[in-house]
């Protein structure tokens, strides 16, 4: 039996800190089954995918890299699928974001390998984040490894992608940034109700979305976070991103500089919603959920 590891490893950039690396693992039986080269000015990052003797720990795996006169800088023991050829994989998660552009956070998670962000009050490993502007908006994924440079412009790229398939096909996406006085079939016209704390979506005297803004944080007095939500039958049709707004500019009445919002992290109607709404978000994935950040210092009061 034998086990598969991903392993990051730093080196100063000279001559002959692959073959010492090459010559530990021969000593020690791990074969090199994968290896990515993240160049930089000064050093050199390697990602290699290991194979070694069952039962090994990544204090092991670590012992060896340093051995071979290596900084070591992370290490996860991984499946078969680990040694996909990463071109293979960035097309591949180009195809998927673009039949699928909500799906961005999800996928570019996956792609650069990220852990979830530790919960609040995890005081694990200290990780490195990367931030990438889909339109206005910012989504952050974080790991153990430092992101390299070569990572970051990847990132970036990917983002980019993201937001020109966004921004050709907002027309016919459905997501319109204002549903005010527009008419929905059999000829109701939605409203917009503020009651208290709340934000209704009212369609025919029935309230088909709410959006309810909470007691700010009791660590961060200043973010509020914010409930939304959207009968099925009436998503898809510009209800989640004008209650956004609403709420937004009624959180920043009642005092609030920031609010947050959580979802699943599957849950792809986030993204589109916040570009529409014109807001400049920041998404996190945490584990299982999505959490969005919003800015409303700068917004006009509710009414206005």
């Amino acid at each position: 039996m034998t086990m598969l590891w991903r392993v990051r490893a730093s080196l100063p950039d000279r001559p002959g800190g692959l073959a010492a690396l090459a010559q530990q693992c021969a000593e020690r039986g791990v074969d090199i089954r994968g290896l990515q080269i993240f160049p930089g000015v000064e050093a050199v990052t390697d990602e290699v995918v290991m194979e070694t003797p069952d039962g090994w720990s990544e204090h092991e795996v670590a012992l060896l890299v340093e051995s071979s006169g290596w900084t070591h800088l992370a290490a996860q023991q991984v499946s078969a699928a680990a040694l996909t050829d990463q071109p293979t994989r960035y097309v591949q998660a180009a195809r998927t974001i673009l039949a699928r552009p909500t799906s961005f956070p999800e996928v570019v998670a996956q792609l650069f390998d990220a852990e979830s962000e530790p919960r609040d009050g995890d005081h694990g490993p200290v990780q490195d984040g990367m931030e990438m502007t889909v339109g206005d908006v910012q989504v952050q994924v974080r790991r153990t490894a430092p992101f390299t440079d070569i990572e970051r412009a990847r990132g970036a790229a990917m983002a980019d992608l993201v937001s020109d398939v966004l921004q050709r096909t907002k027309e016919s996406a459905a997501i319109g940034s204002s549903t005010g006085g527009r008419r929905l079939g059999g000829g109701a016209v939605p409203s917009y109700v503020v009651e208290g704390d709340t934000v209704s979506a009212i369609v025919d005297g029935v309230v088909v979305g709410l959006a309810t803004v909470q007691a700010p944080l009791e660590d961060d007095p200043d973010v509020r976070p914010v409930t939304l939500r959207v009968d099925p039958a009436w998503q898809r049709r510009g209800f989640g991103t004008r209650l956004l707004i609403d709420s937004s500019r009624l959180a920043h009445m009642l005092g609030a500089a920031e609010i947050v919002l959580r979802t699943r992290a599957d849950n792809q109607a986030v993204l589109p919603m916040v570009m529409a709404a014109g807001m400049r978000g920041r998404i996190r994935m945490a584990q299982d959920t999505l959490t969005v950040r919003v800015p409303v210092r700068d917004l006009k009061p509710l009414g206005r």
